[in-house]
């Protein structure tokens, strides 16, 4: 297991690689772009030649790229070229903010999900089909359009919650759920008709299996059978799902946050982007690798203690 965890970090060290100098290649085209950027589209070629010369953006780019990765192992990201702050610093504050969203989105996600497979795979019927109403109309409804009719209600209208916005849990537990509670229910509809019908496909797959009927034969009562048997054996492509939907609620950040003014991961990333702020850019796609590599590894980990004989030597 140990020998399998260093590979997994080390095959996802290999790929930040792979990207950060991917993507440093495809930003090298635009350091002009970006020089005339900050001095102002009025700027001369001499003061654009100069300020590029004083960044050290006419070296040439593999050169330029080993500096930054140098500074990347020792932790040093550089500085956002607009405002001077640390990309470290800003990246974990941003990184933060986007996952005090998401993990609860998740957890919610994984609960209503299990639960809502699980009763539709084992009772089937009337319910079945209201499982699979839950998952169609969460797959039909477009998530910018919820968010928006969200805010209007409850944040215009109402009052109750406010329309944009964050507030950092230390400040105010009470704001910050409050806050998130929006951004968290537009996540959570989109990833339980996903998970949801995921959870129950699989329930339904194992509760046709010969053990079933075999345990049901002996008298096992049948809430048994599909809570201590059926449920963890479907446990470890749930706990996949689970991964993936993390992955997906990282990428819907990118339009939640902005919808909702988060100072998140994504609309920072966004910023970045626009603006061709480089070394945040280099940053974020750093951090985004480490992150995907580290929730696969966690399950594959978990699904090796689910399923004796997925674990990993």
């Amino acid at each position: 297991m140990a020998f399998y965890i260093v590979r997994r970090l080390a095959a996802g060290a290999v790929l930040a690689l792979i990207i950060t100098l991917l993507v440093y290649l495809l930003l090298s085209t635009s350091f002009e772009d970006v020089a005339r950027t900050i001095l102002g589209q009025g700027a001369t070629d001499e003061a654009t030649a100069a300020l590029m010369e004083a960044r050290g953006w006419t070296r040439p780019v593999i050169v330029q790229y080993v500096d930054w990765l140098g500074g990347a192992v020792r932790g040093d990201f550089g500085q956002s070229v607009f405002t001077s702050l640390p990309v470290l610093a800003s990246v974990i504050q941003r990184l933060a903010v986007t996952l005090s969203v998401i993990v609860p989105a998740l957890l919610i996600t994984s609960i209503l999900s299990v639960l809502l497979g699980v009763w539709a795979a084992s009772r089937g019927g009337f319910v079945d089909r209201f499982a699979q109403i839950i998952a169609i109309l969460g797959f039909i409804l477009p998530g910018l359009l919820l968010a928006i009719g969200l805010v209007v209600i409850f944040g215009v209208q109402l009052g109750w919650l406010p329309a944009t916005g964050y507030v950092p849990f230390g400040d105010d537990p009470a704001g910050w759920v409050r806050s998130i509670t929006i951004p968290v229910i537009v996540l959570v509809t989109a990833g339980v008709a996903n998970m949801s019908a995921q959870v129950r496909g699989r329930m339904i797959d194992e509760l046709r299996r010969d053990y079933v009927r075999t345990l049901r034969t002996r008298g096992i009562p049948y809430r048994r059978i599909v809570m201590k048997h059926a449920l963890r054996n479907a446990g470890s492509p749930a706990l996949t799902v689970m991964s993936l939907e993390f992955i997906q609620m990282f990428g819907a950040a990118l339009i939640i946050e902005n919808v909702f003014a988060l100072p998140g991961f994504g609309s920072y990333a966004f910023n970045a982007s626009l603006q061709g702020d480089i070394p945040v850019i280099l940053g974020i796609s750093a951090f985004g690798v480490v992150l995907v590599t580290i929730v696969n590894l966690v399950t594959d980990i978990a699904n090796g203690w689910l399923n004796p004989k997925a674990r990993i030597r």
